[in-house]
């Protein structure tokens, strides 16, 4: 969208008019020009191009200045746990959004009865001490042996899911029989098994595969109610990290990804949860001030 850099009156793709935004200008031309940028006709003021990458392998290519923004699903601090303090105090961290990864079952598992299991019950298949289904009380079936999917190591959800379900970034995870390195790879499996369980990112979840409960510190989260509490053990921010401060061409872009039409036209539609009123005027009180 940023490149098309559609006019004020295509209401599909910007309609400013909608957010409460009075101008005439194209979308990228428009928050460019907050810092001074100027647009040339149709092209936007400058370039935005995105490359697909775990979050740990983002955050080292901007440290090592190869790219301006780096995406992350996990704080800089448990990407490279090996960084100094003094080191991890130039990462901004601007968080856009908020994830929360449900667990998902195949659908045979969900049928034979496990609607619902605890977080205990999910530490304990991950780290192997559970290894069948016929260990879950719910669950009604023949016994059938339970394959724990996993994350890649080193993306975003995996050390999301093990600091916040495990105790820590490093924490053991023996009970672990297969790893995909994208949302999409856990789905495929999931759907296509008899016995599996998993975490993936919300947005990814389907029909093809069976979101459960989950019962932590005695309250019950459930899909499409309340995972976007901030006491979701699996909730996670969505993190945009910029490094030696915020230069005024990543600030223009964060603006925009921050403001309702950002959360509206970005957050939202990708199945996320948009940033409360008050998490976005804190945001945005981390961005140089607008020209």
């Amino acid at each position: 969208m940023w490149s098309s850099n559609p006019p004020a009156d295509d209401e599909e793709y910007w309609g400013p008019n909608e957010y409460g935004i009075q101008t005439d200008e194209r979308l990228a031309t428009y928050w460019a020009s907050k810092y001074g940028f100027e647009g040339d006709g149709t092209a936007p003021p400058f370039k935005v191009t995105v490359g697909l990458s775990h979050s740990g392998t983002g955050l080292e290519k901007l440290k090592n200045g190869l790219v301006d923004i780096g995406n992350a699903s996990a704080p800089v601090s448990a990407e490279l746990p090996d960084l100094s303090e003094e080191e991890l105090e130039k990462f901004t961290n601007h968080v856009v959004g908020v994830d929360a990864q449900p667990i998902v079952l195949s659908k045979e598992v969900y049928e034979a009865g496990v609607e619902k299991l605890t977080a205990e019950q999910v530490r304990k298949i991950y780290t192997g001490e559970i290894e069948n289904w016929s260990e879950i009380d719910a669950y009604t079936g023949e016994d059938k042996e339970i394959q724990a999917v996993g994350r890649a190591e080193g993306s975003g959800t995996d050390t999301a899911f093990r600091t916040n379900m495990l105790g820590g970034p490093d924490a053991s995870m023996s009970g672990v029989d297969v790893r995909k390195g994208q949302n999409q790879q856990v789905k495929t499996i999931v759907s296509r098994s008899n016995n599996a369980v998993a975490y993936m990112a919300l947005a990814f979840v389907t029909d093809e595969v069976a979101a459960v409960k989950l019962e932590f510190d005695g309250k019950v989260y459930e899909p499409g109610k309340n995972l976007a509490d901030e006491n979701y053990p699996l909730s996670r921010d969505l993190h945009c990290y910029t490094y030696d401060g915020t230069s005024e061409m990543e600030a223009a872009f964060l603006r925009m990804l921050v403001s309702e039409f950002g959360q509206e036209s970005f957050v939202k539609p990708s199945g996320y949860a948009k940033l409360t009123q008050k998490r976005r005027e804190n945001q945005l009180g981390k961005l140089p001030d607008p020209k």
